[in-house]
């Protein structure tokens, strides 16, 4: 949670400063269309996470892993929005937000790099 209030805190200071795009620290992930979101209920399935993320922009790739043994939810997804704008407004409102009881946590991902699909039988 202490992660989440920082960067409230660092927001509310750059918006009372006047900060442009350029100069916020999200400019920093400007070549990054992929966000890390945490303290996901582990019942949300990929869909769940599209229809809440979508409202920010879209989605174009969607990584919720999961348990190998059990196939359950770890959790965490990371999210690639089909544009870098959209990582900012789902960064700037949606982490600290409550989801079925918990708090989520949203920032930035640089240099993720999507897992390689499993072939079955390979």
């Amino acid at each position: 949670m202490n992660v989440v209030k920082e960067l409230q805190r660092i927001n509310q200071a750059e918006l009372d400063k006047g900060y442009g795009d350029k100069a916020s620290w999200h400019a920093d992930y400007a070549d990054s269309a992929y966000i890390y979101v945490g303290g996901l209920d582990v019942r949300l399935t990929e869909g769940d996470v599209i229809t809440i993320f979508s409202q920010y922009g879209e989605p174009v790739d969607v990584h919720l892993p999961r348990d190998k043994k059990t196939g359950k939810s770890q959790g965490f997804a990371f999210i690639a929005y089909e544009n870098q704008k959209s990582t900012v407004l789902a960064v700037d409102n949606l982490s600290g937000t409550k989801l079925l009881g918990r708090t989520l946590r949203v920032d930035h991902k640089k240099d993720y790099k999507a897992p390689e699909e499993e072939v079955e039988g390979g």
